[in-house]
């Protein structure tokens, strides 16, 4: 009654006299995909599950006239061929596509296919070459990658506080007792600082790993609760999801500015950020469960997974690869898509410690996780879920996950809130209250812009990573040798040239008749050295 729905004959449960002016829209039956078959009601099903002998529509009406033949409507929801058959009928795909969710078709990417290449992967005359980022050390004979420099850690949220350990061993510390409660956390891994909040409230905390002791700082009391958590290293920007107010926010790193990026989401439970290429990717689990993606300024927002979904709770990146794992906790499995929302693949299936996953992480060839119900940090092949290892066990309610490694955020060109296009200036970015914005800045149209009371973070035009500067040094070095050089070269020709000189004149001074030259002959020789030599080179220049 009064919902904007007739639900008697009379249309009396929504009239002006019961229901005032005050009613809501009018609900209209929501549009299926084309891949979907409406039932008589309205409901959305997956146009496969038509005549398959088995109801799926409320009403049956998917199992009504099927005697027809469905691919003479809508070419039966397939993206490609449609094959009609005694009782239902089938999607097919040409050679060089496969099916994916029993009716659409994507090109078959072998290398995402085999699996086997932590990072990049090259098919070439049937066979796959495997090879590694720069800041990875590649297997000798194996596809693996392992990152070199700093021994990786991993943080953890637990109720007795934030704790760290290292991924080689059963070691770990309590960094901040203070903080006690899971719930999400990211690092900067440049700094090596942890951004926290706990599960249920409007609180975000920083902490330093390395500082003793470790002080907690409120860096932000925002509207709603906080259910995960993201920076962006490159823009220093902090991102957050809050299912009270059903949005993607995004702040200033100090904590300066609050803006609500995406709105009017049900039930947004995790969010991840790749500034390299300038996404950043979120998760809801409300009615319609879905994974959406959007450029930084949340602009070109586009869904990426909506079916077979279920309850998407933890996202992460694989950033070398460009991938997306989620955990789902209605199925209790872990899965994966490529930014652009294909080659889906279900990689770690429910093996007995996948029961309530909170935190969700990807480094080199394995993933990451916490659960809940027990009590443990894992990991697994990223691949195929093989290999799994209990890391830690007896954690007390184990909540968000991070590892700290400088590889994992590399440094890179500002994409300045346009995927795909990089900043080749200074890259400033704007919160204010009704948007954010991003703008490529170049020095002269910076000098001449007039000055606004807006909220600003300036990025760099250009980044150096430790190899590219070490080039640079050692160019400096070799030029500064070279240098040295040429004017010890230079300064032992000009001391030849005095030595002569020096001859000549001896002999003059040797056969002169002049008392006073033969008196101070020996003392004032390399007075008379000099000054001749002075004259000479005004001479010469005259």
């Amino acid at each position: 009654m009064c919902d904007g729905r007739a639900d008697c004959t009379s249309k009396r449960d929504e009239s002006l006299e019961l229901c005032g002016s005050d009613q809501p829209v009018a609900q209209t039956a929501p549009t299926c995909a084309p891949s979907e078959f409406r039932c008589g009601d309205g409901e959305c099903i997956r146009h496969v599950w038509r005549c398959d002998n088995t109801p799926d529509c409320s009403d049956g009406s998917d199992e009504e006239d099927c005697n027809q033949n469905e691919c003479l409507v809508n070419n039966g929801g397939c993206s490609h061929r449609c094959v009609d058959l005694p009782m239902g009928f089938l999607c097919q795909c040409p050679d060089h596509m496969k099916l994916v969710d029993d009716s659409r078709c994507e090109e078959v990417d072998v290398c995402l296919e085999r699996d086997v290449c932590d990072q990049l992967c090259v098919y070439s005359s049937r066979s796959i070459t495997c090879d590694c980022h720069e800041g990875y050390r590649p297997g000798s004979t194996t596809g693996e990658c392992t990152a070199e420099g700093d021994e990786a850690q991993l943080v953890f949220t637990t109720s007795k506080g934030v704790q760290l350990m290292s991924l080689f061993g059963a070691d770990h510390e309590t960094l901040a007792p203070h903080l006690p409660g899971r719930g999400p956390v990211a690092a900067v891994t440049s700094n090596r600082t942890l951004y926290w909040a706990k599960q249920g409230q409007n609180f975000i905390y920083r902490i330093s790993v390395d500082k003793e002791p470790q002080e907690a700082t409120l860096v932000q009391k925002v509207q709603g609760s906080v259910s995960g958590l993201a920076v962006d290293w490159i823009h220093r920007l902090l991102y957050w999801t809050s299912p009270d107010q059903g949005s993607v926010n995004v702040a200033l790193m100090d904590g300066s500015s609050e803006h609500p990026l995406i709105t009017g989401l049900d039930e947004p439970s995790a969010v991840a950020v790749d500034p390299l290429q300038g996404f950043v990717f979120w998760t809801q689990c409300g009615s319609a469960p879905k994974i959406e993606r959007a450029g930084l300024d949340g602009r070109r927002r586009t869904a990426l997974v909506t079916s077979s979904l279920n309850q998407p709770v933890a996202i992460t990146l694989d950033i070398p690869r460009q991938l997306l794992y989620w955990f789902d906790q209605r199925t209790r499995s872990i899965s994966r898509v490529t930014y652009e929302g294909r080659h889906r693949k279900t990689v770690v299936e429910s093996n007995g410690y996948l029961d309530r996953v909170f935190g969700l992480a990807v480094f080199e060839g394995f993933l990451y996780w916490s659960d809940e119900v027990t009590r443990s940090i894992c990991r697994a092949n990223k691949h195929d879920g093989k290999n799994l290892q209990v890391l830690l066990s007896d954690i007390p309610s184990a909540g968000g996950v991070a590892i700290i490694q400088p590889v994992l955020q590399p440094n890179g060109p500002a994409m300045c809130g346009r995927p795909g296009t990089a900043c080749p200036h200074t890259c400033l970015v704007d919160l204010q209250p009704e948007r954010i914005r991003f703008s490529c800045v170049s020095p002269e149209t910076r000098s001449n812009k007039p000055q606004t009371p807006e909220i600003s973070n300036i990025v760099p035009a250009a980044t150096f990573s430790v190899l590219t500067f070490a080039g640079i040094l050692s160019l400096i070095i070799f030029l500064s040798v070279l240098l040295l050089g040429g004017v010890l070269w230079w300064w032992r020709r000009l001391r030849l040239q005095p030595s002569r000189t020096s001859s000549a004149l001896s002999f003059s001074l040797k056969d002169s008749q002049d008392p006073l030259i033969s008196q101070e002959s020996h003392s004032r020789t390399r007075t008379f050295l000099i000054e001749d030599l002075l004259l000479k080179v005004d001479l010469d220049s005259d």
